[in-house]
């Protein structure tokens, strides 16, 4: 794992497993998530065992067949790249052994994983599946695609993507997600969740900037995210900013006290929900269409 600063993490190629990312969290000192990113060739296999853990693998770009003892499954229809389509999903639960195999000249894949005393049924997502939200407003607009999605029947892993073109603001107004709390209906207003923002961005030299800033400023630092880097949100308020000139995509995994994204909005930024006049016309910028038109 190398970090330039406190919350980016670097892309690093591991050349035995293909792994180009990964976050442990035995090495980052929390409680529940797991990431890792892996480059594979075609007809490479990749065999593992979920254990203790339910995973999530999500596919950024090509095609893959899957076997395990809970199902067995395969992409036709995999995007070129992030920027060509929608993602395919597949959750896998605990006690699971899998066997995951290249169809593609290049296999690009994302995962995440937590542990778990629950037991749920593996699931697969194809792109039309996936909830396409247009959040925001004017240059703070941006597409979400809900992959694992709140009430997704897991136990506790959250996973989305999001599309920021260029120059527009992403993740804002800032919120945060780092105290559970309720209301005086015990309904659940904010989750305690561990964050992470994957990038890929459309050109080699682009670049996204993102704060991670808590209340009190006791935490306040500030990331340039390029192209296969990770930002950790372990606390805090996190925006986002995409470079002028280049799109971004960053792929979200929480997970912590509920499989839920609810959150508080940082009071100082509150009012910029009433000022928008409209939608950027640039979104959306993928659709499940796009998956079928390689």
């Amino acid at each position: 794992m190398i970090r330039d600063t406190k919350y980016r993490l670097l892309a690093k190629p591991d050349a035995d497993s293909g792994i180009y990312q990964s976050i442990l969290k035995e090495e980052t000192g929390w409680q529940y998530l797991n990431f890792q990113a892996r480059l594979m060739k075609k007809g490479e296999i990749w065999s593992s065992h979920t254990e203790g853990n339910e995973y999530a693998i999500i596919l950024l770009g090509g095609n893959y067949s899957m076997k395990s003892d809970k199902g067995n499954w395969e992409t036709v229809n995999g995007r070129k790249d992030v920027f060509n389509g929608i993602a395919h999903s597949l959750y896998l639960p605990r006690n699971t052994k899998f066997e995951l195999r290249a169809e593609s000249d290049v296999l690009d894949i994302a995962y995440g994983w937590c542990e778990t005393d629950q037991d749920h049924p593996a699931c697969f997502k194809g792109p039309e599946e996936a909830a396409i939200e247009i959040r925001g407003g004017d240059n703070a607009t941006r597409q979400i695609n809900s992959l694992i999605q709140p009430g997704f029947d897991c136990h506790r892993l959250v996973s989305v993507e999001v599309y920021t073109p260029s120059g527009n603001w992403s993740s804002f107004p800032a919120h945060k997600h780092d105290m559970r709390k309720v209301d005086e209906k015990g309904q659940l207003v904010e989750a305690c969740l561990e964050e992470t923002y994957f990038y890929k961005i459309d050109k080699p030299q682009g670049f996204a900037i993102q704060q991670v800033y808590n209340d009190d400023r006791s935490l306040d630092e500030i990331a340039v995210a390029r192209n296969n880097d990770v930002v950790l949100v372990p606390e805090g308020y996190h925006p986002v900013a995409a470079g002028h000139g280049y799109n971004v995509y960053y792929l979200n995994f929480l997970t912590g006290s509920d499989q839920s994204l609810a959150n508080t909005d940082d009071p100082d930024h509150k009012w910029i929900y009433d000022s928008w006049k409209g939608l950027d016309p640039r979104i959306p910028m993928v659709t499940a269409e796009m998956n079928n038109n390689r």
